[in-house]
């Protein structure tokens, strides 16, 4: 990695326009704006990723972003050539920080739902097809 200079997070908030882009991920400072033209999803997707949708004054932490979005091996391997440091994680407030996000594992209600709906629907059609077949077979003159 090119340099190892730590960074206040008021910093890189300033650097969110096309023709300067820093983008904050997993703790680490990158200038993307070599890359705001060549990026795939074009430079509004960086750009995004760089104001937080509470209060546009601030920045934010665009891992959540990143890894939401699932980039490839060489995606990642891409990254260390546009590294320029490290953020001081306590000048990063609190509501912009990368938090992981953890399964919830507490609602198992909605599963349960689902699963009698998956195996009462199916039955629930096979017994109105068949009545409304036996409904017309009646009526059927030869």
């Amino acid at each position: 990695m090119a340099s190892s200079k730590v960074y206040h997070f008021d910093e890189v908030a300033k650097h969110k326009v096309v023709k300067d882009c820093w983008l904050l991920i997993d703790g680490k400072v990158y200038d993307v704006t070599p890359f705001m033209e060549d990026h795939p999803g074009g430079d509004e997707v960086l750009l995004a990723s760089t104001d937080s949708s509470l209060d546009l004054s601030l920045g934010k932490d665009a891992t959540n972003d990143f890894e939401d979005i699932g980039h490839s091996t060489s995606a990642r391997d891409m990254m260390a050539k546009y590294y320029i440091g490290q953020i001081d994680s306590s000048t990063v407030p609190s509501k912009c920080a990368y938090e992981p996000l953890q399964p919830n594992s507490t609602d198992k209600s909605s599963e349960f739902i689902i699963k009698i709906l998956q195996f009462l629907v199916p039955i629930l059609i096979l017994g109105l097809a068949l009545a409304v077949r036996m409904l017309t077979k009646d009526e059927v003159i030869v």
